[in-house]
C-alpha cells in the first residue's frame, strides 16, 4: 500500500462513531481511524467480497484437483505452479505496477483473475477440465497476481493519510479473517447445491464487484504515492520513472532495514509461522490430544490474530526495531510453548504468541509500503514477493527436516531460539555499528 505524504483535514460529519476523532495537541490512535474516509470504507467493503470469493474457491480447489488427477501429488504440484510466478516474476510485476497508473492497473488485474475464474467455472460445468488446463490456469492466476497483489496492496494506501496506514493495513488484516470464515463457511453450502463450478462463478463476480468499486475510490488529500496522473499524463517521463527493475532490487539490497525486516521476517515465517503443522504435532503427539483439541488451539490463535489487528491498527509510525522486538517476544513465548506440559499451559501460551506475531505482521507491512520512495515501492513489493515465496516453498520441508530430527518440541524450541538469537545478535552488531560511527566520522 502506498502511503500519502499529508494528512487528511479531519471532518466531523460524516465520520465513524469512536474513529478518527483527535483531541488537541494528541495523536488519534482509533483502531477504526482508516474508515473514516469514505473511499477506505468502499475499498473495505471490496476487499471483504473479494475474500469471501477467494476463499470459497480454495476450499474446493484441492477437492477438484483430486478428481481430476485422483493424485495427491497432482495437488502439491499446482500449488508450486501457481506460486512459481512469484518467485520468478515478482519483481517484474512490481516494476510493471510503478510504471502503470495504479488504479487502471488494479482493475484491469482484477477483471483477468475474474476471467480466469469464470473460465474455469465454464470447463468444469462442461466436464472439459484435465491436468494440462488446470496447470496453466493455475500458471497463469499466479502470473496475473505478480501485478494484482502490488498494485491491490499500494491502491488501498492511497486512500488514507500516512499516520492511517497501520490501521488500514490491521483492518485489511480483520477483513481477510472475515472473508476467510465467510467463504469458507459458503463454499459447502454453494457446492452442494449448485456444484463445484458455482463456486469458482462465485469468485469471479467478486472480482468484477472489485473492478467496478476500483474507479470510484479517491486518495486521500495529500496522498502523492499514487502514479495514476503521472502515468496517464502525456510528455516525457520524469527521470526516476524510467528506472529498471535491477535499480528497484538495487535499491531493497542497500537499504538496510529492509534488508534487516527480510532477514527477521524470512526467520519468522520458516522457524516460527508455521504452527499449522507444529502445533498439530505436538498437540497430537507429546499431549495426547486429537483433533478437537488442535481445532480449539487453531480456535484460540485466530482470536489472537484478530485480536493483535486491532491492537496494531493503534500504530502509527512502526519501526523495523519494533518488528524485530516483537518477534524475538514471539519467539521466546514459542519456545515456552514447546515446552507446555499440558494442553491448558499451550492454550494459555497460543494467545499471546498470536497477538504478538499479528502486531509484529501489521507494523512490517506498514514498514515495507511505506519506507521506499514512492515510485520504487512496486518494486519494492515485487523484491518481497519473490522472496517471501521462496521462504514459503522452503520453509515447511525444512521444518519438517527439524521436526524428524528434533520431535515437535524440539522444533518448536530450537526454531524460537534461532530466531530470538538472530534478532539479539542483530541488535548488538547495529549498536556496535552506531557507536562505531561517530569515532570514524
Amino acid at each position: 500500500m502506498t502511503e500519502p505524504t499529508e494528512p487528511a483535514p479531519a471532518r466531523p460529519a460524516g465520520r465513524l462513531r469512536g474513529a478518527g476523532r483527535r483531541t488537541e495537541g494528541r495523536p488519534d490512535r482509533a483502531a477504526w481511524r482508516s474508515l473514516r474516509h469514505r473511499s477506505m470504507r468502499w475499498w473495505s467493503l471490496a476487499n471483504l467480497v473479494s475474500n469471501a470469493g477467494t476463499w470459497m474457491q480454495l476450499t474446493v480447489q484441492n477437492l477438484l484437483v483430486l478428481q481430476v488427477t485422483g493424485s495427491a501429488a497432482a495437488t502439491g504440484l499446482s500449488l508450486s505452479v501457481q506460486a512459481a510466478p512469484g518467485l520468478l516474476m515478482g519483481l517484474l510485476g512490481g516494476a510493471a505496477v510503478d510504471r502503470w497508473p495504479r488504479k487502471v492497473t488494479a482493475a484491469v488485474s482484477q477483471a483477468a483473475l475474474a476471467l480466469v475464474a469464470f473460465t474455469t467455472a465454464a470447463l468444469v460445468a462442461f466436464d472439459r477440465l484435465d491436468l494440462t488446463v488446470l496447470m496453466v490456469l493455475a500458471a497463469v492466476t499466479g502470473l496475473i497476481a505478480t501485478v494484482d497483489g502490488p498494485a491491490c496492496a499500494l491502491l488501498g494506501n492511497d486512500l488514507v493519510p500516512t499516520e492511517d496506514v497501520p490501521s488500514a493495513i490491521a483492518v485489511g488484516s480483520m477483513v481477510h479473517s472475515v472473508g476467510r470464515l465467510a467463504g469458507t463457511a459458503a463454499a459447502g453450502v454453494v457446492v452442494a447445491f449448485l456444484g463445484t463450478q458455482a463456486a469458482y462463478a462465485a469468485n469471479g463476480l467478486s472480482f468484477l464487484f472489485v473492478a467496478a468499486v476500483v474507479p470510484f475510490l479517491t486518495p486521500a488529500a495529500g496522498a502523492g504515492g499514487a502514479p495514476d496522473d503521472a502515468a496517464a499524463a502525456p510528455g516525457p517521463r520524469a527521470p526516476d520513472e524510467g528506472m529498471t527493475a535491477r535499480e528497484g532490487l538495487a535499491f531493497f539490497c542497500r537499504r538496510p532495514r529492509l534488508v534487516a525486516l527480510a532477514g527477521i521476517t524470512g526467520l519468522s515465517a520458516v522457524f516460527g509461522r508455521n504452527y499449522g503443522l507444529t502445533l498439530a504435532v505436538l498437540v497430537t503427539g507429546p499431549l495426547h490430544g486429537g483433533g478437537g483439541a488442535f481445532g480449539t488451539v487453531s480456535t484460540v490463535l485466530a482470536v489472537g490474530g484478530i485480536v493483535g489487528a486491532v491492537l496494531a491498527a493503534r500504530l502509527r509510525s512502526p519501526s523495523v526495531r519494533l518488528v524485530g522486538t516483537l518477534a524475538a517476544a514471539g519467539a521466546l513465548l514459542q519456545v515456552v510453548a514447546g515446552l507446555s506440559p499440558s494442553l491448558a499451559v499451550l492454550l494459555v501460551l497460543v494467545l499471546p504468541m498470536a497477538v504478538v506475531e499479528s502486531i509484529s505482521d501489521t507494523a512490517g507491512t506498514t514498514v515495507l509500503q511505506t519506507d521506499p520512495p514512492a515510485h520504487l515501492r512496486g518494486r519494492v513489493l515485487g523484491v518481497w514477493r519473490s522472496v517471501s515465496t521462496l521462504w514459503g516453498l522452503a520453509g515447511p520441508p525444512l521444518l519438517g527436516l527439524l521436526m524428524e530430527l528434533a520431535g515437535a518440541r524440539g522444533a518448536l524450541v530450537t526454531g524460537g531460539l534461532i530466531i530470538a538469537g538472530a534478532v539479539g545478535a542483530g541488535a548488538v552488531l547495529r549498536g556496535r555499528a552506531l557507536t562505531a560511527a561517530p569515532a570514524t566520522a
